[in-house]
């Protein structure tokens, strides 16, 4: 006889193998905790049953106008209960789910409906106008559906467009069966959703999710962010934006509550806060500076403590404590859309509590360890594809190696191939690892400012700037020098009511940095963000190269 004897005799099959899928998770909810409250949409409250049958009912319609796998359908929705039914109910045809960004133009939009050649759309009133204009551009022709949320009332701060579909997507849902028998994934590499990255030059690519990867982020979620039985989360992350971070799959493993918030403003989040209890948000620091800065009469009392996940640039002490004093506790995470959002987390030890303000804060700017779902994370020289030293001071590229990495960029076979070269996900970022075996990132590897042959990391530049009291928003990027070669100029954007002079900024960067990092050039605007509250770099290096 050969081989081994654990392996002998002992195949897998269905009884003891099953496709990984998140889509087990709101089964599972549905049955356990039917009366749970899962959905909470202004005046709507949904069951996880009730939750679980629309998801059902929408996958069979799906089904009978002939979507299987392979297909696409898109989705240009608000953070509203048909988002969240859509992340369970195009799955279980085996199609893949596509999340439209909100805030992108009519001609990206059809860049993406023909790139994913999307079969079927449905899109909110709220974004019909441009959804028409982008559907005359595309090749495709998708059957179009559309969404009109009962709480979209007419105090609401954007118009409601014209129907624009073949049908309603309350009278979709109701053609469908209740006792519609679902697919699990045939395998679990089966791609599950779809998300396009925000490029800023050319086409942006097609980041593809498998069902092992969705289902291994809804445990690591649970986690890493602390969700715990009868947890409430409030919708403040764009669910376009990868895919929430895979939480509209999450919440199902504690039957923990969403909590639907159409648009991010300051009364409404405390609102829900203090009438819901939430107790998880996420976001970038955009959202952290609406909860601040919000008027007196806008806040609301709260007597627990709201964990805040962010994952954009760490934010300044004086905005952590500001935070803490406001009721939240701020944890800091780092990841991109080719690893389904954050995949690597600051992990707090309490022996850094003992630490003086600058101890902590310096812990605090850290990006952190891997999430437990992700197998590698490292920091090479992506030349030689060897690590760099742990030495908190060497830059390498961050890379990541595991289950929660996309299985490949969509139609683009070169850009996969560059993205995985030497069995790594190669992210664009540079960082370092310190000795404990924490990562913290420099920059972007297109962000670097070389200065008389010295590099110098906008973020490092940023972060000084973020300490001085009156700038609520900055971004730094190269201008060209003649003498330098490169030099940093900082855009800042000032909190209400605050003034400074370019002179006060820059003996402010001077009393924290070397003098030759510091901003040579200020410019006071209003800074450009995403619709997820990132800094758009490319634009201020467009504004700076017209100051040369």
């Amino acid at each position: 006889m050969t081989g081994n004897a654990f392996d002998r005799d002992l195949d897998r099959n269905p009884a003891n193998f099953q496709p990984l899928t998140p889509l087990v998770l709101l089964e599972r909810a549905a049955k356990v905790f039917p009366n749970e409250v899962a959905i909470i949409h202004g005046g709507q409250r949904v069951t996880y049953a009730t939750f679980w049958e629309r998801s059902l009912k929408l996958a069979s319609a799906l089904v009978r106008y002939g979507i299987g796998k392979g297909d696409t359908v898109s989705v240009m929705l608000s953070n509203t209960p048909p988002m969240l039914e859509a992340h369970h109910g195009v799955p279980m045809t085996n199609a893949v789910l596509h999340s439209l960004n909100t805030r992108l133009d009519a001609a990206i939009i059809a860049f993406q409906l023909d790139h994913a050649e999307s079969r079927v759309v449905i899109v909110d009133r709220e974004f019909s106008d441009v959804m028409k204009e982008a559907l005359a551009l595309a090749q495709v022709k998708p059957l179009v559906i559309d969404y009109d949320d009962p709480e979209f009332g007419e105090d609401a701060p954007y118009p409601k467009g014209e129907r624009i579909g073949s049908v309603d997507y309350e009278a979709f849902v109701a053609s469908g069966d209740a006792g519609f028998t679902w697919s699990m994934p045939d395998d679990e590499w089966d791609a599950i959703a779809l998300n396009y990255t925000s490029g800023t030059t050319g086409n942006p690519k097609g980041v593809v999710y498998h069902h092992r990867g969705a289902a291994l982020m809804a445990y690591a979620n649970t986690v890493h962010a602390g969700l715990s039985r009868g947890a409430v989360y409030l919708w403040t992350l764009p669910m376009f934006h990868c895919n929430g971070w895979c939480f509209p799959w999450t919440l199902a493993l504690t039957a923990g509550t969403h909590v639907c918030l159409r648009w991010v403003r300051a009364k409404p989040m405390y609102d829900a806060i203090a009438e819901h209890g939430v107790t998880h948000l996420c976001g970038a620091p955009v959202v952290m500076s609406a909860l601040l800065n919000a008027p007196e009469a806008e806040k609301r009392d709260f007597s627990h403590t709201v964990t805040f996940n962010t994952a954009a640039a760490p934010p300044p002490e004086s905005v952590l404590s500001a935070m803490a004093e406001a009721g939240f506790t701020v944890t800091h995470l780092y990841g991109l859309t080719e690893t389904y959002g954050p995949a690597v987390v600051n992990e707090w030890k309490g022996e850094w509590d003992a630490l003086d303000g600058a101890g902590q804060a310096a812990r605090k700017a850290r990006q952190g360890v891997r999430y437990a779902a992700l197998e590698g994370l490292t920091v090479m020289d992506p030349e030689t594809m060897t690590e760099t030293p742990p030495d908190g001071e060497t830059i390498g590229e961050v890379m990541f190696r595991g289950n929660i990495v996309m299985k490949g960029y969509l139609k683009n076979r070169k850009a996969t191939d560059e993205a995985f070269a030497g069995g790594w996900f190669h992210s664009g970022d540079l960082g370092v690892m310190h000795p404990d075996g924490y990562i913290q990132l420099k920059d972007r590897s297109k962000d670097i400012i070389i200065s008389g042959g010295e590099n110098i990391s906008s973020i490092e530049v940023e972060d000084a700037l973020y300490r001085h009291p009156a700038i609520a928003a900055c971004g730094v990027v190269a201008k060209a020098d003649e003498k330098w070669g490169e030099t940093p100029v900082a855009f800042v954007e000032l909190k209400p009511g605050r003034d400074a002079s370019a002179e006060e900024i820059i003996a402010h960067c001077r009393s924290l940095l070397a003098h030759f990092k510091c901003p040579k050039t200020v410019v006071f605007s209003e800074i450009p963000k995403t619709s997820t509250g990132k800094i758009q770099k490319f634009r201020l290096r467009e504004q700076a190269r017209e100051l040369s």
